[in-house]
Formats: structure tokens, C-alpha cells, sequence
């Protein structure tokens, strides 16, 4: 790959990453969404999900205890998973 390709890329990722945060912080600035640990499959968690990790889509697994994902305020505790309900607090 060449380097103006490369730099293409990077810049994509990034703006997706900034996209994503931005998205999560909107949410919850209109207090109609909820932080909720244990839901996210890999990847899909929408910030940092414990040490490891930095940021949107860092999970290693799903329904990782300490990565969250953004929910309609009022739903997380009664998500479903195999691992047990959502929580607004992280799991261990």
C-alpha cells in the first residue's frame, strides 16, 4: 500500500472513531440513553471497555463485563443475554 493510501485510511478510521464517540456523547447530553455494561458483542461496545482496551469497538468478546454500549434510557437492566441481564454498572 502505498503512502497516500495509507494516510486515506488512517484518516478513516479516525473520523469513524470520532463519529462514534461524537454519536454516544449526543445521546447522552438529551438524557434519552444509558450506558449499559455486559450487552456489546465483540467489538461493537461503544467506548472503553476496561484495561486493554481504548475506545469504540476495542471488546474482545461479547458481552464483555466492563464494556458498554448506549441504550434507550430504561431498557438496560432488562436486556437479555447469555451471560446474565444489562447492567448500569460494570460486571466483573
Amino acid at each position: 500500500m502505498n503512502r497516500t493510501a495509507s494516510a486515506a485510511l488512517a484518516a478513516i478510521f479516525a473520523l469513524s472513531a470520532g463519529v462514534s464517540m461524537a454519536a454516544a456523547d449526543e445521546h447522552k447530553a438529551k438524557g434519552d440513553s444509558e450506558k449499559c455494561y455486559g450487552v456489546a458483542k465483540a467489538g461493537q461496545n461503544d467506548c472503553k471497555a476496561g484495561a486493554g482496551t481504548s475506545c469504540a469497538g476495542t471488546s474482545k468478546v461479547d458481552y464483555q463485563g466492563d464494556a458498554w454500549k448506549m441504550v434507550k434510557k430504561g431498557t438496560c437492566t432488562t436486556i437479555k443475554t447469555p451471560n446474565g441481564m444489562g447492567s448500569l454498572t460494570p460486571k466483573a
